[in-house]
């Protein structure tokens, strides 16, 4: 997982918890809505956040809290049911005053029938912000102007909203049958942060020297190219259900519509831009090199968008009772997708001979049964067994050519087409000391589809048209005495496959041919790890741990250890290692105080070794969480609550040099880097979340919430040259965070049931 998702992780996650903390507490009414006729409150306040919007980038990701420094609190819920039809009515609003408002409208007539429509938006604003003269964003042509210096520019920051309205309902035919339909609209707006970048291939741009770059000349650029985004989706789904006292089935269709209005993003680029180094960001431009088609023209060629795409699936679903201790369950589904958007409709040119659009046409088979039974007291049985092939016709044609290769060809678009088989058989009995033992295997085979030989794939050396891999597990459970519960689990897994298929021209290997492990072997070649053999081994326990009424604390831990072993000496995926360890506890104080508490640590490393002449990475991620909690209720009118979290996630990367490395330059480079090594990149949060809700009387409440933030992130592969603290694009166009945030929320509202 990149840092950047790790970010986009950590900050839903707090989004989520304060969204959850901006809507006022409903459990009671949601359960009174369900015992009472009439259920109908509103609630009304205001909301402040401290700092700019720089300064609570991340915080602000998805709630709503980027722009003002204060917000509207609004809020409502109504449900009412009418005696004599028995129809209930029902609404609801959250988050009225933000951009990210939710609003829900429903009739029904329980186990008779139901309507519902729902609107939400959500809004994800980009945390880093742009310095930059670049103008059109948002357009599908815009133009970008070199600065005279990083940090002269405009500032610019990016954000996409989704709208999305629904419609849902069901209706009983009679007491067999029921009929259920959905449908969901999705429009997305916004600008995302992308970029393109090229070096100029010796066949693209002709140059004389070793590469030809100096401070004359500029012979590949990075640059930021904003996204333009203005797309929709249309999701449909209906179906029947019938069901007897041992038969349960659904038949449906599931339709997905993606339309997207812009085809592609042709930019205007400057024909000099910043030189190799950081002296000549700040002096004069670098003209771009110009023999053959240019760097600045290739630039410039139109950028494909997502194409307009839809999906069409039929399926029959369910569930069978042979007897009170066999059972069964079932689904057949088959899926057409297209894509076939006319290449020219996008703004995209030089298609090859014959071809208008790509043509894509994948169908998809999918078959699974599965069994239960209990045929003794004491013993379970499981097992079922899946079908999957995905079968693409999408037609395979010369789209690029580059000349220069070990095999001159052209580059042809790829196919996907695969067939999975899989299944599962676990038995489970109670043996003496009421132990609970469970034994399994599961079985997973996937044959791929190869190119054909006159197809040029590269960046690879050989692929594989068939895996299959099996698993052995086996856990133990046992009540150890009346409060204590423990379990042991183990698994042992081995993935190995077909001979390779080889994609490389070099003596005495032939493309297009397939080969043993041994005959394959090439010392550094290129093997994708999802086709090379590979072991794993797991180990798992938890122990629940029941101490008195009031006290009660679950620990569980669990590792597991990958080996892989492609046909070559270095290169590639070498092993990983995966540990995990838990605690949540709870305990009661008193019938009117309650404490949590958890914590958890855990990593995820991995050995990468990249080809000949290369480094060896060590990469690892360390994950650690822990929090605290409290609630009260110190008064019969007055609600309290708090808690603190932490979270740090830690990327380190060691790295190492290829031990059998033959050029001595390469290796001696290889080791002043691996000496000088890379800085570690940590995201590190801190939440307080404090409430307290006042009861005036039976009809009205206050709330109070507060929220403190405090946000850590050291990202070096954003960080610019020199230790500056923001990335430099080729026209100095930069980027950056604010890496230490510290943000408080405060809200209050006034609760109002009627």
């Amino acid at each position: 997982m990149t840092m950047s998702r790790k970010i986009g992780s950590c900050t839903t996650i707090l989004a989520s918890a304060v969204l959850a903390t901006l809507a006022p507490a409903y459990a009671d009414e949601a359960q009174d809505a369900a015992t009472k006729p009439d259920t109908r409150s509103i609630s009304l306040g205001a909301g402040l956040v401290s700092g700019d919007r720089n300064s609570r980038s991340l915080f602000s990701q998805y709630n709503g809290l980027r722009k003002n420094d204060s917000v509207l609190l609004l809020d409502f819920d109504y449900v009412r049911r009418n005696e004599e039809s028995g129809t209930w009515s029902t609404a609801r609003g959250r988050n009225l005053g933000l951009d990210t408002r939710e609003l829900g409208f429903g009739m029904q007539r329980q186990g008779i029938w139901s309507l519902s429509v729902d609107y939400n938006e959500i809004v994800r604003n980009d945390p880093r912000i742009a310095n930059t003269a670049l103008s059109g964003a948002g357009t599908t042509t815009p133009t970008i102007t070199r600065l005279a210096a990083p940090g002269t520019g405009s500032e610019l920051t990016f954000q996409t909203k989704r709208e999305i309205l629904g419609l849902s309902g069901y209706a009983w035919i009679n007491d067999r049958f029921q009929f259920e339909a959905s449908f969901k609209n999705e429009d997305k707006d916004g600008t995302r942060r992308w970029g393109r970048g090229y070096d100029c291939a010796t066949a693209v741009c002709p140059r004389t020297g070793v590469n030809a770059q100096s401070a004359t000349v500029q012979t590949w650029a990075l640059l930021m190219v904003p996204e333009p985004i203005n797309s929709n989706t249309k999701q449909a789904e209906a179906k029947l259900n019938f069901h007897t006292d041992k038969l349960f089935v659904t038949a449906g269709y599931y339709g997905s519509f993606y339309t997207n209005n812009n085809g592609s993003l042709t930019p205007s680029v400057p024909g000099a831009l910043n030189g190799p180094t950081l002296a000549n960001q700040t002096g004069a431009a670098v003209p771009l090199v110009t023999t053959g088609q240019g760097l600045q023209n290739v630039l410039q060629l139109p950028m494909a968008l997502a194409p307009d795409n839809q999906a069409h699936q039929f399926y029959l679903a369910g569930n069978y009772a042979f007897t009170p201790k066999v059972r069964s369950t079932f689904k057949l589904a088959y899926t057409h997708a297209t894509q076939n958007e006319n290449f020219a409709g996008m703004g995209l040119t030089g298609a090859p001979a014959g071809r208008s659009d790509l043509g894509g046409v994948l169908n998809s088979t999918l078959a699974q049964f599965g069994i239960t039974a209990r045929p003794m007291p004491k013993l379970s049985l499981l097992g079922n067994v899946r079908y999957e092939k995905k079968d693409d016709q999408t037609p395979l044609a010369a789209y690029t050519a580059e000349s220069g290769q070990i095999r001159p060809s052209p580059w042809n678009n790829t196919r996907v087409s695969n067939t999975k088989l899989g299944g599962k058989a676990e038995a489970s009995y109670l043996l003496p000391a009421n132990i609970r033992g469970t034994v399994g295997v599961d079985y997973e085979q996937i044959k791929r589809e190869l190119p054909p030989d006159n197809v040029f794939v590269a960046g690879i050396s050989a692929l594989r048209g068939k895996t299959e891999e099996v698993t052995y597990r086996g856990d133990l459970r046992r009540s150890i005495s009346e409060t204590v519960t423990g379990s042991i689990g183990l698994a042992h897994a081995r993935r190995t496959g077909s001979n390779w298929y080889n994609l490389i021209n070099t003596a005495p290997l032939v493309y297009g041919t397939t080969n043993s492990p041994g005959a394959e072997w090439v010392r550094a070649g290129t093997f994708p790890s999802m086709l090379t053999d590979r072991t794993r081994d797991k180990l798992k326990g938890s122990v629940d741990w029941a101490a008195t009424e009031k006290l009660s604390v679950t620990f569980a831990a669990e590792t597991s250890y990958d080996r892989y072993t492609p046909p070559n000496q270095i290169g590639g995926l070498r092993s990983g290692r995966n540990w995990l360890y838990s605690l949540d506890a709870s305990y009661a104080l008193s019938d009117k105080w309650k404490a949590t508490a958890y914590g958890s640590v855990g990593s995820q490393a991995f050995r990468v070794e990249q080809g000949n002449n290369g480094y060896i990475a060590n990469v690892s991620d360390r994950n650690t969480a822990f929090g605290v909690g409290l609630l009260g209720k110190p008064t019969g009118v007055l609600d309290v609550g708090a808690t603190l979290s932490y979270v740090q996630d830690l990327n380190r990367f060691g790295l190492g040099v290829d031990p059998f490395g033959t050029t001595p330059a390469t290796v001696a480079a290889n080791s002043a880097q691996a000496a000088l090594g890379l800085p570690d990149v940590t995201f590190r949060e801190t939440r307080l979340n404090l409430f307290a809700n006042y009861a005036i009387d039976k009809r009205s409440d206050v709330r109070l919430d507060v929220i403190h933030v405090i946000t850590t992130l050291n990202e070096w592969t954003w960080g610019g040259q020199n230790g500056l603290p923001f990335f430099t694009y080729g026209d100095n166009t930069t980027v950056q965070l604010n890496p230490n945030q510290h943000v408080t929320f405060i809200g209050a509202r006034y609760i109002y049931k009627f």
